[in-house]
């Protein structure tokens, strides 16, 4: 059974000063949860309608289907949700290539972008403040587990920039070179913008390069790559380009 004061803390959880204040954060779904399960982070309460998952009875709640519909944030039937503490920050690593992201607020791109960094090889990904929480439940939910493979931290990115100029740091912009010719190292720094207005005039002062994806397309209408995308397209070259 499910009391009242767990569902006011699951369904306060939503909210990011909510889930600072409790150092938690939800998963749902059996694979997300296996995934996070297997890794690092420590569970705090799991709520499930089966009995199939590899975790301390302790910690683990049976619930009816009505008393997970409560709980859950999904439309589609799950069968479980989990409650993860949220790890203390960890000292940022910058060897090789390193995924910066200048306020990309949506939830579903930096859930996608942090799958990318875990497909492509990419163990830091740095957030500006004003970037979507990486435990947000959407974010959590769209990495599919990769959310435990990557290190994520949040930072002044600015100052964070200001303080590894011997880094090379290469933006994303419109009127970049054109990246499939560019000459790029293979310890770097590259930084993607916001999903309306690009990288912050701030964050450009601070850039070594700008680079661009080059439009084939001859219809002007098609202003820009979402920028999910646009993180799969620098990563899949960098990887080629340093393989070949």
């Amino acid at each position: 059974m499910v009391s009242k004061s767990q569902i006011k803390l699951i369904t306060s959880l939503e909210q990011k000063k909510h889930r600072t204040k409790n150092g938690l954060f939800i998963v749902e779904g059996k694979k997300g949860i296996e995934e996070v399960l297997e890794s690092h982070f420590e569970l705090q309460s799991l709520y499930t309608t089966e009995d199939i998952f590899n975790a301390p009875k302790t910690k683990t709640h049976h619930i009816s289907e009505a008393e997970l519909k409560k709980i859950s944030r999904l439309k589609s039937t799950q069968i479980a949700l989990a409650l993860f503490k949220i790890p203390e920050p960890k000292e940022i690593k910058l060897n090789g290539l390193v995924v910066a992201l200048d306020g990309v607020r949506d939830p579903g791109n930096l859930g996608t972008i942090i799958r990318l960094c875990d497909w492509f090889g990419v163990s830091t990904l740095v957030c500006s403040k004003d970037t979507v929480d990486c435990f947000n439940p959407k974010v959590v939910q769209a990495t599919m587990g990769s959310i435990t493979r990557v290190d994520i931290h949040n930072v002044d990115l600015p100052l964070f920039l200001k303080e590894n100029k011997s880094i090379l740091r290469y933006g994303a912009f419109l009127e970049g070179e054109d990246f499939y010719s560019s000459v790029l190292a293979a310890d770097a720094i590259l930084v993607l913008g916001n999903e309306a207005n690009g990288i912050s005039e701030e964050i450009e002062k601070l850039i070594s390069k700008k680079i661009n994806i080059p439009k084939f397309s001859k219809n002007n209408k098609t202003e820009s790559l979402n920028v999910a995308t646009a993180t799969a397209v620098f990563l899949s070259e960098i990887r080629r380009k340093q393989n070949y």
